[in-house]
């Protein structure tokens, strides 16, 4: 008589730039399913010195989450974290000494400057491999004057963590992204550090995705209502829906496509070749010691800015899938700008700023400006795929498109049509997916291999195919 293994259960905390949820994961030998329990609102508060997180409110959400999950599900077996990259907290004597930057904040220029006055961009880039963005991690600490005073630097996921947990530790897919990892070795850059000043006691121990963190605080788990592990996961989101992207061949690419757009390939090595470094492609851990060699493009955060706009404007809501099928119906030609224009970088009056970028050319109506918008983020995702492709010297036969991005038909329609290969969109968790399958592989009841993984993703979550027309 056959048996059916028991499906289990998990929680993945996932946490982005502009909303955080807390999720259930289910896992049978052919079940993969996620239930949403809490859903928070996330984003930049200003402060007297500048652009910060309101950190103490997303930890109450968090813990506020994780107990609706427990009260939902009380199997539960395990917690995993995962969020944006880049920003972190100070912390002395295992006390935050100062409200977590956000990555927008402008004091980033001047740790830019800074840091490439003492080692050069090309140099930095042989050791660390990642592209040049303002607010990587180690120009944030070049301009953070409180780096002196702290014994301790731990980024989004693993601060909640260590306040979940009692333990200090560095995630390695996330540690990949602050610039002071090496990309050949995985492990932390004393050497840059050093030439920075940047103290080597603030560097926690590094962990793998897969390995326990440390159990709850009793504190912890007296307030949740149970005495759980953490599970490090592939704490940059990135990393975890990377994993979570069904992968149909080596030779596919893939976009993580919400706040930004994620574009790029799973390499076995690195790519820090002059053309790379010309090209601004990074390089960064994922899963199992897979390279994501990719590109940040600017996704649909342009559209959320916009649509943000607008409905100050008008006083109310704006329908958003009403307005991308009235922008779908535009049959002439939009004009286009460059998504990653310097000049988008920051929130506030961005309708204005793209129309100026158009000039006379800009689309008068909602519909035609949001088809513009649109076309454009899939122009420069199309463009990244081509890079990489040449970059790293392999074909791309097909795009998958993960996350929400991938609900946007828009956008998967025009990806395919300028990229000239299929698009296959989905899924939709892909984070929360990733998140909730390191942890049940660390339980025993997932498959081992990322390839194993995929394909119960594929099974269970089947992608929405868009081929590219004429």
């Amino acid at each position: 008589m056959s048996t059916t293994a028991p499906t289990r259960a998990f929680a993945a905390v996932d946490l982005g730039a502009t909303s955080g949820r807390v999720m259930i994961g289910r896992v049978g030998a052919d079940r993969l399913e996620l239930e949403q329990v809490a859903r928070f609102p996330n984003g930049p508060v200003r402060r007297a010195d500048g652009l910060h997180w309101d950190f103490a409110a997303l930890h109450d959400h968090v813990l506020e989450g994780l107990a609706e999950a427990l009260r939902r599900e009380p199997a539960i077996e395990s917690i995993g974290i995962d969020s944006w990259a880049v920003d972190y907290g100070l912390l002395r004597d295992g006390d935050l000494l100062a409200e977590p930057f956000h990555y927008r904040d402008e004091r980033t220029a001047r740790g830019v400057a800074e840091v490439h006055a003492i080692i050069p961009f090309a140099e930095l880039y042989e050791r660390n491999g990642l592209q040049f963005l303002p607010f990587n991690t180690l120009y944030q600490y070049r301009a953070d004057s409180l780096v002196a005073e702290a014994d301790a630097a731990l980024l989004i996921p693993d601060l909640l963590a260590f306040l979940l947990t009692g333990r200090q530790v560095a995630e390695r897919t996330n540690a990949s992204t602050t610039g002071l990892l090496d990309v050949h070795t995985g492990e932390w850059d004393l050497r840059t550090a050093a030439s920075l000043g940047i103290p080597a006691r603030i560097l926690p121990t590094l962990v793998d995705p897969g390995e326990t963190i440390g159990r709850l605080r009793p504190e912890v788990a007296q307030l949740i209502g149970a005495d759980l592990p953490v599970i490090a996961v592939g704490s940059h989101d990135t990393a975890s829906a990377v994993l979570a992207a069904p992968l149909a061949s080596p030779h596919a690419a893939y976009i993580s496509c919400g706040t930004w757009g994620l574009v790029g390939l799973e390499l076995a090595s690195p790519v820090v070749s002059d053309a790379a470094r010309a090209a601004n492609f990074t390089n960064e851990l994922g899963v199992d010691g897979r390279i994501r060699f990719l590109h940040n493009v600017t996704g649909l955060w342009l559209l959320s800015e916009t649509v943000r706009e607008w409905e100050a404007e008008d006083g109310s809501p704006i329908d958003l899938p009403a307005l991308l099928d009235a922008a779908t119906t535009v049959t002439a030609n939009v004009p286009l700008f460059a998504a990653n224009d310097p000049s988008l970088s920051a929130p506030g009056d961005m309708a204005a700023r793209i129309a100026a970028l158009l000039g006379d050319a800009a689309p008068t109506s909602r519909p035609a400006f949001a088809r513009s918008i649109v076309e454009s983020i899939a122009a420069a995702f199309a463009d990244a795929v081509h890079d990489a492709a040449t970059l790293a010297e392999r074909p791309v036969d097909s795009i998958h498109l993960v996350g929400g991005g991938s609900l946007n038909r828009l956008l998967c329609q025009a990806t395919a049509d300028r990229a000239g290969v299929p698009v296959l969109a989905g899924p939709v968790e892909a984070t929360a997916l990733g998140n909730v399958l390191v942890q049940a592989r660390a339980a025993g009841t997932a498959p081992d291999s990322l390839e194993q993984l995929r394909a119960l993703i594929t099974a269970t979550h089947a992608p929405v195919r868009y081929e590219p027309r004429d």
